[in-house]
């Protein structure tokens, strides 16, 4: 098993993205994940469409006050699923946070900013339901990985988002990053051309145009090995939320790439990867 395992590691590093997601699928069912959690609630929705989606990860035997923490999961706007991700959502319920995984709609079904959007539409549900399922709503983290960082920190940053969510931004205690698409103008990628190149203003759509002093604490971890987003999206974001006097730490692991970051996420991986999981972890106990 353990051989399996490692296998399609290796098979998310090196592999394409239609074998990326198909390999991180058996991954997801096959690697061991961290005991002493529980899926509180399954299929939840926090709006219409059949996209908007999530599932709910707690420690056993806890009734109420969690910090909610919000995971966003990676795709190019056009792939991902919340259950490829129990790993992610069991491991920081294991340390004591309401974890949430989610979908969100994606192309070509949906044009940007529709997946913006629905991530602020999850922090609001968060904030108005998370105490139900022994939430504290005063106390929400979140982490997203490439698109779902990207996704992640527009909706923080360009603060209409979350306003026309109905989403509390002082609600906001803390967002780490990995390898996440902040400043990639102009679009040369098919991927970035697919997913922005239809929008008449294409400055709207960089996080980096948005940085404020009220922006949320920040930790942006990159892999120098990165070659599908480039570790400069992360330190153009950093020294730019630095200059306005916003609270960010960046983390570089060197070697590593971009799918690296994430699977560091899980149990069988932490050790051997990167301190990438304890890292976020302790970043977020300082925001507390």
């Amino acid at each position: 098993m353990r051989i399996l395992i490692n296998f399609l590691a290796i098979a998310l590093i090196v592999g394409g993205l239609a074998y990326h997601f198909a390999a991180l699928k058996i991954f997801n069912a096959l690697v061991s994940k961290d005991a002493g959690t529980t899926l509180v609630a399954g299929a939840i929705t926090y709006g219409p469409d059949p996209r908007q989606r999530l599932d709910i990860y707690a420690p056993e035997g806890t009734k109420a006050g969690l910090p909610i923490l919000l995971f966003v999961n990676g795709g190019s706007w056009n792939d991902g699923a919340r259950g490829d991700y129990e790993f992610a959502g069991r491991a920081f319920a294991a340390r004591g946070y309401l974890t949430i995984t989610m979908d969100y709609r994606i192309l070509p079904q949906n044009q940007f900013p529709a997946f913006v959007q629905d991530v602020a539409l999850a922090i609001a549900w968060a904030q108005k339901e998370g105490e139900r399922y022994g939430g504290d709503p005063r106390r929400i983290f979140a982490v997203g990985h490439s698109a779902g960082a990207y996704n992640l920190s527009l909706a923080v940053l360009d603060k209409h988002y979350l306003r026309e969510a109905g989403a509390d931004p002082q609600a906001l205690r803390a967002i780490a990053t990995l390898a996440g698409p902040f400043d990639f103008l102009p679009l040369d990628t098919r991927v970035t051309i697919d997913t922005f190149g239809k929008v008449a203003d294409p400055a709207t759509t960089q996080p980096i145009n948005y940085v404020s002093a009220e922006a949320p604490p920040f930790l942006l971890l990159i892999g120098t090995s990165d070659t599908t987003v480039y570790p400069k999206n992360s330190r153009s974001l950093a020294k730019r939320l630095g200059e306005v006097g916003a609270i960010v730490e960046l983390k570089e692991y060197e070697g590593m790439g971009h799918a690296q970051l994430m699977l560091a996420l899980a149990k069988p991986l932490r050790k051997k990867a990167s301190p990438v999981y304890e890292d976020i972890l302790d970043f977020f106990a300082r925001q507390k």
